[in-house]
């Protein structure tokens, strides 16, 4: 239960304390600054404490988003402001601050503040003066309102609440009846919850999604919503709904084809339901991020397995196909990935791409065009489920292919243009991101210290280069090389080599977010490679599985660092050799073992790793759950 503290003179037929107990508030009312200041002293340190002007006016959904939202320990509107347990000293301190200079009754009359001039439909702000005066800024301050006196207290100690984005709603404290009845007004003409509705939409997302699925989609929340659903039920029906699509696709038939690619869709919908039932409920929380994410992947890559087992059936061997599909899909991330990262809080001057792209920003119809070019979450799950029902897995997996491999090359050369154009001076943090990114182990990180004081004599560029030359060596050495042989063992041992010189100096350079990247696509792919060179039966699936463990290694590691968790523990990179000791250790094998022996051991390895980082990952997320870590929603890949 969390508490709202009432101050101020009360006002009749005010519905603020109604609203307060809608949104699970219990409400205690204040007569004075001293009194709020020994309520708030009575609430369990671990509850949510909000302070709020009983004279406030506005929207139920403005205090829903000022007041309870899990992402921020302290945040604020116009008339009120509440903290969670995390930041309950800091408001104890303002409290304490706000109220130093004596026992000011906390009736006492506060200077007005209008809504935001957009707060009523983009026309006069709700706390306009009775004169008709411009309203004042939404960030003024409201001196003679205790909540808005402990605002300025939290800002001067440098603990600035968050202020959400209140568009059209309505949140003000008038101060006199005719302003009062004006905002009663300007709440009455806009509707809270076609504004609630409007919000739980991405704000930034896919054609297909913008105009397919979120017209409904949302309503479908909101049926969630009030039926006491979670964000993370939901998520859990939509990778169940997924995985009998795979189940149905693996059947061979065109029915089951039919039906899975019906079912993809159905799974896509529940998909972006999840995040709108998060931002239409505010339920966010750091479970639900990690959830939401890693399902999407599990998802997306079970159902290629499902086409691939379907195919099979049908006599046609397309696991070579699938598994590239999930190696560049992968790929694709963690150039997304390295790329955010190493820009994430990099100073730089505004790069002529970048300024070419907000010209065509624009052009309302190119910002279309760019998002599906470069085919996100919707249109790739769209396509896929079309050509499942209507043609062949094989046909499938071409498009597919072809799709992403065009998406690819688009945004990873604009992103190098980027980054060649924009001389960015890059943190230890970003460089520390991109180093985790890399996922180097035991051999690697030695090989690093002993090549650090030549690597930094190099040019800048060496980097990425060595992450290159290193990966495309091991890579094209197994592929062309017969099964078996040691030319892909020497190829390896370089590869070990030219990984450790491409992180032995921190990763600042301007296209050092390629290694990587890099990194991933070499050792993703000499396991394709030794797998279809293989040329046995279930090779390519054990290789497959071994793959999609590792890639979940990878975006675990993204979404840790997303979350500011940090990278996997080092233990979990030594146990799984990290990129370069498995990629040496496959190869290896390949060497000493015969085909079928071989793909015994990609499938004892696909297993142990499974385990590994599975375990690891729930515990650790499940354990940060718990702990009462901050709340995030990430909105990952458009959909």
């Amino acid at each position: 239960m969390s508490t709202a503290i009432l101050t101020g003179q009360p006002v009749p037929g005010s519905s603020i304390e109604a609203d307060l107990r809608s949104l699970g508030f219990d409400v205690r009312i204040a007569s004075d600054d001293a009194a709020a200041g020994a309520l708030l002293g009575e609430v369990p340190a671990g509850q949510r404490v909000a302070v709020v002007d009983a004279r406030f006016v506005g929207h139920e959904h403005a205090l829903r988003l000022g007041l309870t939202d899990p992402r921020f320990p302290l945040a604020a509107i116009p008339g009120a402001v509440t903290a969670q347990p995390a930041a309950r000293r800091a408001l104890a301190l303002a409290m304490d601050r706000a109220t130093a200079g004596g026992n000011t009754a906390a009736s006492e009359p506060a200077t007005t503040e209008a809504a935001a001039p957009e707060a009523v439909n983009g026309e006069t702000a709700a706390g306009e003066t009775a004169a008709g005066e411009s309203p004042a800024p939404a960030a003024a301050t409201l001196t003679g309102a205790l909540s808005d006196r402990l605002v300025a207290a939290l800002s001067a100690e440098g603990s600035d609440p968050h202020r959400p984005d209140l568009g059209s709603l309505v949140a003000t404290v008038p101060g006199d009846p005719q302003t009062r009845n004006e905002a009663r007004q300007a709440v009455a003409a806009v509707d809270d919850e076609a504004v609630r509705l409007k919000s739980a939409v991405k704000a930034r997302d896919g054609f297909f999604t913008t105009y397919c699925i979120s017209p409904y989609s949302r309503y479908l929340a909101r049926w969630c919503a009030r039926r006491g659903l979670t964000p993370n039920q939901v998520t859990t029906a939509s990778l169940l709904t997924a995985l009998i699509a795979a189940g149905c696709a693996a059947t061979g038939t065109r029915p089951g084809f039919v039906a899975a690619g019906v079912l993809l869709l159905a799974s896509f919908v529940l998909d972006c339901t999840d995040g709108q039932l998060a931002r239409y409920s505010l339920q966010y929380s750091t479970l639900g991020a990690w959830l939401d994410a890693t399902f999407d992947r599990a998802k997306e890559y079970a159902y290629y397995a499902g086409l691939a087992l379907g195919a099979a059936r049908g006599g046609d061997d397309v696991w070579a196909l699938a598994l590239g599909a999930m190696v560049l899909q992968t790929c694709r991330h963690v150039v997304d990935f390295s790329f955010n990262e190493a820009n994430h809080d990099a100073t730089a001057n505004t790069s002529p791409t970048a300024a070419l792209s907000g010209r065509l920003d624009s052009v309302g119809w190119t910002v279309w065009v760019r998002r599906m070019i470069v085919l996100p979450i919707g249109e790739r799950w769209a396509m896929i489920a079309v050509l499942t029902a209507l043609t062949t897995p094989r046909i499938t997996f071409y498009a597919l292919l072809i799709g992403c491999a065009f998406a690819a090359t688009y945004t990873t050369a604009g992103r190098v243009l980027r980054s060649l154009t924009r001389r960015a001076r890059r943190t230890d943090r970003a460089a520390r991101a991109l180093a985790d990114l890399a996922d180097s182990g035991p051999l690697a990180e030695r090989l690093a210290r002993a090549l650090e004081p030549a690597a930094r004599r190099l040019p800048g560029f060496t980097a990425p280069a060595a992450a290159l030359l290193g990966g495309a060596a091991v890579t094209a050495t197994a592929a062309l090389t017969g099964f078996g042989g040691p030319w892909p063992v020497l190829a390896a041992l370089l590869y070990v080599l030219t990984s450790a010189l491409a992180v032995a100096r921190p990763l600042k350079g301007p296209l050092d977010w390629l290694v990587p990247p890099f990194l991933r696509a070499a050792e993703y792919g000499t396991v394709l490679a030794l797998a279809a060179g293989a040329g046995v039966n279930g090779a390519l699936p054990a290789a497959y599985g071994l793959v999609a463990a590792v890639a979940y290694h990878h975006y675990d590691t993204v979404y840790r660092i997303r979350g500011d968790a940090g990278a996997p523990p080092p233990w979990l990179v030594r146990a799984t050799g990290g990129h370069e000791g498995r990629t040496l250790a496959v190869v290896v094998l390949a060497a000493l073992l015969t085909a079928p022996q071989f793909t015994v051991a990609l499938t004892v390895l696909a297993v142990a790793v499974a385990l590994l980082v599975l375990l690891e990952s729930i515990r650790f997320w499940v354990a940060a759950h718990r702990g009462g870590a901050p709340a995030v929603h990430d909105e990952g890949e458009p959909a």
